[in-house]
């Protein structure tokens, strides 16, 4: 019997308020282990401590997770809110630096092309998203909160494309 290498992905969907995480292990469509969740920030607190909360909490759990790959959702700004898009800005660019700092492979993806791969339609809903991740895991219960779910969907991306990336030993 030949046992394949497992893969660690961490999937991230940035966000001021809920930045979501999934983690998932296992290789290609096979998963064997997943957890998910968030980190939170308050909206009392000044933007350079909740950037520095997200970052800080980001490191904890990559160093105790040791990822082999990071999936990040890549920045999207919606031209009715161009500040939201920059403060979103923000906070992937210290998702990113807490992965370079870690020296893991990170993979930006397209909110659009997660979609797509995990429901087979760019413009799928978030919903629909969400049942597709849960399907996918076998899962009856919604995932809660979105950014987790997302964020899900994301490794799971990454655990599909693990061979494509070169990964850190």
């Amino acid at each position: 019997m030949v046992l394949l290498p497992m893969f660690k992905v961490i999937g991230i969907d940035p966000g001021l308020a809920s930045t979501g995480i999934g983690i998932v292990s296992g290789k290609g469509l096979t998963i064997r282990n997943y957890s998910y969740g968030s980190i939170h920030t308050s909206a009392r607190v000044a933007l350079p401590h909740r950037l520095s909360q997200i970052y800080s909490q980001l490191l904890q759990i990559l160093s105790t997770e040791k990822p082999n790959m990071m999936v990040v959702e890549d920045v999207f700004s919606l031209e009715k809110f161009p500040r939201s898009g920059i403060i979103l800005g923000k906070v992937s660019g210290i998702v990113l630096l807490a992965g370079a700092v870690h020296n893991i492979p990170i993979l930006e993806i397209p909110v659009r092309e997660a979609k797509q791969v995990l429901t087979g339609n760019g413009n799928a809903s978030k919903s629909q998203l969400e049942k597709s991740v849960r399907s996918r895991l076998f899962l009856t219960a919604p995932i809660k909160p979105d950014h987790a779910s997302d964020a899900m969907g994301l490794a799971m991306i990454g655990l599909l494309r693990c061979d494509d990336v070169e990964l850190a030993e």
